[in-house]
């Protein structure tokens, strides 16, 4: 029998490879996060069909919808414009917009207190630094100090590891593994601003179609603009 991790899954691209990766190795319970999210609806929808798709039975879906209080973040504030331009124009130290403030720490805390009444030992999570918008709580150094938290914060006898199989990779490469891996690209959901055709304009539709070109694969879903 195999021992049990956590995916964090957004329905996006990335957290769909990495329950792809993870059920090489794990049994798999999935935690989603609604925090106030512009598009919630539409990931909550492609949340449950990956779910759905790997038949996985624990599912956990938590609100935190306080950080839409907060705001600070044009995901969550409507009067914040999301980005809408090249990822040419973008300087390695300018964090966007649509950066959530602290967000990830918020969900691998909730992932960390279920891991320990569940048994999970692991928690997965499709963070990407190499090739990604450049949030701060995506960096690798961000995961080894948490994973240092979970160790003196937890039971003695607890051992919950996060582990971020994508982190180094391109999108381009996280193309290719989710089709080696035969994962349901076509039920993900990336896009930051619509929840019917993608924009085809924000960071995340952009990076993902580039990843597809780049890749030399046509990406499954539908684009008002395809021309990132």
């Amino acid at each position: 029998m195999k021992n049990l991790a956590i995916v964090l899954v957004s329905g996006g691209m990335d957290s769909c490879v990495t329950t792809a990766i993870a059920k090489q190795t794990f049994e798999v319970a999935f935690l989603h996060l609604n925090y106030g999210q512009r598009t919630e609806s539409r990931e909550f929808r492609a949340f449950h069909n990956i779910a759905d798709y790997y038949d996985v039975g624990k599912r956990l879906i938590v609100n935190i919808d306080y950080l839409k209080q907060i705001g600070g973040s044009s995901l969550t504030d409507s009067s914040i414009k999301i980005p809408r331009r090249s990822l040419s124009n973008q300087t390695p130290a300018e964090i966007p917009s649509s950066y959530v403030p602290f967000r990830n720490t918020h969900i691998i805390a909730i992932a960390v207190s279920w891991a320990e009444v569940i048994g999970a030992e692991k928690i997965f999570i499709g963070a990407v630094e190499e090739d990604s918008s450049g949030y701060p709580d995506c960096r690798k150094s961000y995961y080894e100090a948490y994973n240092k938290l979970i160790e003196v914060g937890t039971k003695p006898e607890t051992h919950i590891e996060i582990v971020t199989p994508v982190i180094d990779m391109k999108k381009s490469e996280i193309v290719r593994k989710g089709i080696e891996l035969e994962a349901p690209l076509h039920l993900t959901w990336s896009c930051y601003g619509n929840s019917d055709l993608a924009c085809g304009e924000c960071d995340s539709c952009l990076l993902r179609l580039r990843g597809f070109r780049e890749a030399g694969v046509e990406d499954p879903i539908g684009y008002v603009r395809p021309d990132g």
